[in-house]
């Protein structure tokens, strides 16, 4: 059933569901019409009774003197038979019809009363096999013998005959239509998933601009088509991100790998041999060596934050962690005033990585606003969140910026000047790590009002 196609499935589990109803159907009517055709044959054996009693009394006759087309028989009380007769009507030159094989005794003590008469009604076939016969027996009230009719079931069962060769055919016609408009349906309502399936080969060709067309978002069908294409709508952004991201890395990694080759190529042309110039060409190579080993190692750790790699997790008291981040950055930048407002605030994470969210942040400071421009650093909770807030002085951020800030290799220069320092992963990695510590990242800014960067963290739980 599992190599099936979805097609045959539904057409076998039509076909099914119809021959179930319809051989109902037909049982039913079967059943109905011969209990109906018993039924009318048992009244004519009533009727026939009053005549059966007429004959004999006490005389045997085999061949006439009966009533046409039936049988009859009178047994004594021990069981012999007193009367037998069966005037059965047969065409000159032919064999009188076989007499019914009656067995030895018949009881009529269990049977309903029906009438004055005990009554029993049995189906017996013919002695030479050849046919059936209804039989009445009945046992008169105060009498001893018991008076046998029956009657041939020829017609009965050549009707029931008739309409069980009448059923087979039209149960047949009734399967090969249903079966003819059930494929015609059943491809009409799959002809959608086939589109679909059209797509997905196009898409599995590298064909990303592809979408399902949609007739009716009532049905299911079209449901799995607007879903598709919203599938296809996130696979071609993720593709597109990941297009720019690479050649986001790419572009980065040439700059300071065309500084080492051009610092080679001057070392090559003689610099060997003229310090200053070797001084110069070694300070180029490292400082260069060191920008593109900072570059791999954020593009690692994105990349293992991607991946849902499993963080530390202790118990870290963020406004320790935040006064530790101040510290430095006062010693790196000793004009720059930062202020400091924490509280104890504390977390379940990775302290490593969240001290690098308060670097990042404060780096982002340093490299975008002026200098001396002062900045704050503030640790809070709010409504069950810890909440790290960095604030400076400085030109803001342009209008629509503030939901892009995060996104990687993203700065506010497009023309990707390198004189400020940085390639635009540290607000992502910021972003990321508060992603992987079921937090979220986020930015406010004017132009000219300066601008807030806030990181939203789960506080630890209450013991």
């Amino acid at each position: 059933m599992k190599r099936l196609s979805l097609r045959a499935r539904l057409l076998l589990g039509v076909l099914v569901l119809a021959l179930a109803g319809v051989g109902a159907a037909d049982a039913f009517t079967y059943t109905e019409l011969r209990s109906f055709l018993l039924t009318r044959v048992d009244r004519t054996l009533d009727d026939d009774h009053t005549g059966a009693e007429h004959l004999g009394g006490g005389h045997h006759s085999f061949d006439g003197g009966g009533l046409p087309g039936v049988f009859v028989q009178i047994r004594s009380a021990d069981g012999s038979t007193v009367l037998r007769t069966y005037d059965a009507p047969h065409f000159p030159g032919t064999d009188a019809p076989s007499a019914p094989r009656l067995p030895e005794t018949i009881s009529v003590s269990s049977t309903a009363n029906d009438g004055p008469d005990r009554i029993a009604r049995l189906t017996v076939p013919a002695q030479n096999g050849e046919g059936r016969y209804r039989v009445r027996a009945s046992l008169d009230p105060g009498s001893s013998s018991m008076l046998v009719i029956a009657t041939t079931l020829a017609e009965v069962d050549g009707t029931l005959h008739h309409l069980l060769m009448i059923e087979l055919v039209a149960t047949l016609v009734v399967l090969l239509a249903i079966a003819l408009l059930g494929l015609w349906i059943v491809r009409l309502g799959l002809r959608p998933l086939a589109a679909i399936g059209r797509t997905a080969d196009r898409i599995a060709g590298g064909d990303l601009s592809h979408r399902v067309e949609i007739s009716d978002t009532r049905t299911e069908v079209g449901r799995l088509g607007v879903a598709f294409n919203a599938m296809l709508d996130r696979i071609e952004a993720s593709d597109r991100r990941l297009r720019r991201f690479v050649a986001d890395a790419s572009h980065e990694l040439r700059t300071p790998l065309a500084a080492v080759r051009a610092y080679a190529e001057l070392f090559q042309r003689g610099a060997d041999r003229h310090p200053e110039d070797l001084a110069r060409s070694m300070a180029g190579i490292s400082r260069e060596s060191e920008r593109m080993s900072e570059l791999v190692e954020d593009l690692l750790l994105l990349a293992r934050l991607d991946e849902g790699q499993p963080l530390e997790r202790d118990d870290v008291d963020l406004g320790a962690l935040a006064a530790e981040a101040v510290d430095t950055a006062r010693a790196v930048d000793p004009a720059r005033d930062v202020e400091l407002e924490s509280t104890a605030v504390r977390v379940v994470g990775d302290r490593a990585r969240l001290r690098r969210v308060f670097d990042n942040l404060l780096a982002n400071v340093r490299v975008h606003t002026p200098a001396g421009t002062p900045a704050r650093v503030r640790v809070s909770s709010d409504e069950g969140r810890a909440l790290i807030e960095v604030t400076d002085s400085g030109p803001g951020l342009p209008a629509g910026e503030a939901e892009q800030i995060f996104r990687r290799f993203y700065r506010t220069d497009e023309s990707r000047a390198r004189e400020n320092g940085g390639v635009g992963l540290g607000l992502s990695i910021v972003a990321a790590i508060a992603s992987a510590h079921g937090g979220f990242a986020s930015a406010e800014s004017g132009p000219g009002h300066g601008a807030t960067f806030r990181v939203a963290l789960p506080l630890t739980s209450p013991h």
